[in-house]
């Protein structure tokens, strides 16, 4: 559109010229002709729009919007036509309490009230992408700037709406998967009724108050005792029970030997027992004695 305006000056600057009998007007014919040449280069350049991939144009005649979709590639177009291209990649917008980690500037974290009437600072991620089908129609009602008028006021909202039906500390632990698909559910109806499509919504951090947060580790701590405590008395139990096991082997072991030796069993282990004294070459043995119990003196 450029070139063509600069043609049409230059063709209307030639005119000028001749008109008011200029110095330049010996050039009349060859600034005409530049001046052609460039609107040609300039009409035929408006004809042809390329759309990239992960694109799709939609195109826009002195105001209104047309309802057909241009896909990725090269397009020839009416010159007067000016296309306006959106992204239908996957897109994410995120609200986090970082600095310049979200897509605003400073603190964009969510504040919710929980179901005990805690205040819960929330981090969260919304994956989503545009429906090609409906780009003419998210254009004409909502503009380019969809992530600031529905992507953020509707999430922030619906996490809110969310938010009280749940306990902070079950919102931080037990129920954080819960509470993610219950936001996602309320949100994926709205995004689509508007032309866009919720992939993927990510809860990325819940941050508890102060006290909350200590009654938390102070409970972990005591329970992490209690766990403790159970392992000691445990290993206890088993000392214990191996201490009877070895007092009830010795225990019968002491009632066998006590039954089952008798008078001329101990005699004959006695005589077997002397007579490896006997053999013995380094050691000369007396026996003195005829009780069960006989002396033995080594003359060494």
């Amino acid at each position: 559109m450029l070139l063509i305006l600069l043609g049409l000056i230059i063709f209307a600057a030639a005119n000028y010229a001749i008109r008011n009998n200029s110095p330049f007007t010996r050039f009349k014919g060859a600034i005409k002709i530049a001046g052609i040449f460039i609107i040609a280069i300039g009409v035929l350049n408006a004809c042809f729009k390329q759309i990239d991939a992960g694109h799709v144009g939609v195109k826009s005649l002195f105001g209104k919007i047309e309802d057909d979709v241009m896909g990725s590639g090269l397009h020839f177009i009416n010159p007067l036509v000016e296309v306006k291209t959106i992204d239908i990649k996957t897109q994410n917008y995120t609200m986090s309490g970082i600095h310049d980690e979200g897509d605003k500037v400073g603190d964009d974290a969510i504040r919710v009230l929980t179901a005990d009437g805690l205040e819960v600072t929330i981090d969260l991620t919304v994956l989503y992408r545009v429906v090609p089908s409906e780009a003419p129609r998210l254009l004409k009602e909502t503009g380019l700037d969809y992530n600031d008028k529905i992507v953020r006021p509707l999430t922030r909202t619906k996490i809110r709406d969310n938010a009280v039906y749940y306990d902070a500390v079950a919102l931080y632990s037990s129920k954080r998967d819960t509470f993610q698909w219950r936001i996602f559910n309320s949100i994926e109806k709205d995004f689509k009724s508007r032309g866009l499509i919720l992939e993927q919504l990510l809860v990325r951090n819940i941050t508890l108050p102060a006290s909350v947060k200590a009654s938390i580790e102070s409970k972990i701590n005591a329970e992490q005792d209690a766990q403790k405590m159970q392992f000691v008395l445990q290993k206890e139990k088993q000392e214990a029970e191996r201490k009877r096991v070895e007092a009830q082997g010795i225990a019968d072991y002491q009632r066998i030997i006590s039954t089952g030796l008798s008078d001329k069993q101990l005699q004959y282990e006695s005589i077997k027992a002397n007579l490896e004294l006997a053999k013995s070459a380094n050691a000369k043995v007396i026996i003195m004695g005829k009780g069960n119990s006989p002396m033995i003196i080594d003359t060494k």
